[in-house]
């Protein structure tokens, strides 16, 4: 059977939890690629480049976009977010699960380009909780975090565009459900053409 990976696009509210979730599946299971976005935006403390994001300049930015070598990108608080083309075609081709944690705009870019991407919306238990995990965050200043509170809204407006929605209450329980999705996308018919194709063949084959 066709081991070709699939891509799975992650996406969810500033502070829905989306880096914890990504982390533990990482952790738990294997054959997964996280992929590594390039964005303009200033390193949080502990991040790294290379190994969180790939962290550039806006001239150079705008220069991969130029060269073709983001299959998307978007602007999110004054930021440019992008995904590096490469590392995610290769990786599928070499049998992993490619994981994209973008934000919404992205998302729905991917999904047409890839349209047997798997789009998953991770959202918190309410509106309250959120406030609350932005907050408790210590690394940004109030304005920041009212400004990631509308741009909540605004996004909320689009879940309906994703396949599946997992509520991050259990840490757990959720990056389980988020493996066995994914795991299910994979007998999607969508995801084995050339397998049926090839049985196709077979079919004929035996009949002749």
């Amino acid at each position: 059977m066709m081991n070709k990976g699939v891509l799975a696009v992650v996406s969810g509210f500033s502070g829905a939890g989306k880096g914890t979730l990504m982390k533990a599946l990482l952790e738990q299971y294997d054959n997964y690629a996280l992929s590594i976005s390039a964005t303009t935006r200033s390193p949080r403390p502990g991040e790294e480049d290379g190994r969180d994001y790939f962290f550039v300049s806006r001239e150079r930015f705008e220069e991969m976009i130029e060269a073709g070598q983001l299959i998307e990108y978007a602007q999110y608080v004054k930021n440019y977010y992008g995904t590096p083309r490469e590392y995610v075609t290769s990786q599928m081709e070499a049998g992993k699960d490619v994981i994209l944690e973008i934000e919404i705009q992205g998302a729905l870019n991917i999904k047409r380009q890839f349209p047997q991407a798997l789009l998953l919306f991770v959202m918190p238990p309410s509106a309250a909780e959120l406030r609350h995990r932005l907050t408790s965050r210590g690394t940004e200043p109030e304005e920041v975090i009212e400004n990631r509170l509308k741009r909540a809204l605004e996004e909320a407006e689009g879940i309906e565009n994703y396949d599946y929605i997992l509520i991050n209450d259990k840490v757990e329980e959720c990056v389980r459900q988020m493996h066995q999705l994914i795991q299910d996308h994979h007998s999607r018919t969508c995801n084995q053409e050339d397998f049926i194709k090839k049985m196709r063949t077979e079919l004929q084959q035996i009949n002749q």
